[in-house]
């Protein structure tokens, strides 16, 4: 399946229960980027809008580039209401927006998906002289019991996650993407907090998880029950995340 339409059949779940970002990495975005109102942003890869959404209330004009209809239409419906949206059918090597356009760049949960070489072509011709690159990944902390059980089942009943998990990209990989420039790291905490519904949402959200029509799906499910039953304090578990910035 091609990286564009992996999310196609998962919007809803992606909607509901897919992690947003910690308001201390917008501002530190805001600070380390000179943001200020009417600053142009590019995400690419936004997705339904995750990490677009936090910059709107400071009245930044962004464009969300979302190559998959129905991630980039379930946006438009969240965010019709704001001027400050713009949706954008474009790629990573080909956003459609103008030479010199924009103040920074963000990717957030996607940069796995691209082509480096083409994608650092088209970000340095969209952004304006002095402007800024900005790589953001949620990473589930696997050093709790719960999240590496859960790594586990994942390994185990979802054949195509150890090949598409952004954990793949290496810190190599990052530092020749921005050579020359060195990148400035940043870390920040997040956590969200399941019921068994919103979990298996969670779960299903990937695009790594099995369809629901397969028997590696109901073996997953199953798996995935027992663990929350295992770890559940008061019917909820919490998911814990790491959240790193890659900044240029």
């Amino acid at each position: 399946m091609k990286s564009t339409q992996r999310f196609s059949d998962r919007v809803s779940n992606y909607v509901k229960y897919r992690p947003s970002y910690p308001a201390n990495l917008i501002e530190t975005l805001k600070t380390e980027c000179n943001l200020s109102k009417g600053s142009c942003i590019a995400d690419i890869g936004s997705g339904t809008g995750k990490l677009s959404e936090l910059f709107l209330p400071d009245e930044f004009c962004v464009y969300a580039v979302e190559p998959n209809k129905e991630m980039r239409e379930a946006a438009e419906t969240l965010f019709k209401i704001d001027n400050n949206f713009r949706s954008v059918a474009g790629e990573s090597s080909k956003t459609t927006l103008a030479d010199n356009s924009v103040d920074l760049v963000t990717v957030a949960q996607a940069f796995h998906w691209f082509d480096p070489f083409e994608a650092k072509k088209e970000f340095k011709r969209i952004l304006k002289p002095g402007g800024h690159i900005a790589l953001i990944w949620n990473n589930r902390n696997t050093s709790s019991p719960f999240q590496e059980d859960y790594d586990q089942i994942l390994t185990r009943h979802a054949p195509d996650y150890a090949k598409s998990s952004h954990r793949n990209i290496s810190d190599k990989e990052i530092a020749d993407f921005f050579f020359p420039q060195i990148c400035r790291e940043f870390s920040f905490t997040y956590s969200q907090k399941f019921d068994l519904q919103g979990f298996l949402g969670r779960m299903n959200s990937a695009s790594y998880t099995p369809k629901p029509d397969t028997k590696e799906h109901l073996e997953l499910r199953k798996s995935a029950k027992r663990l929350y039953n295992k770890y559940e304090k008061n019917n909820m578990i919490e998911f814990s995340y790491v959240t790193k910035l890659y900044l240029v």
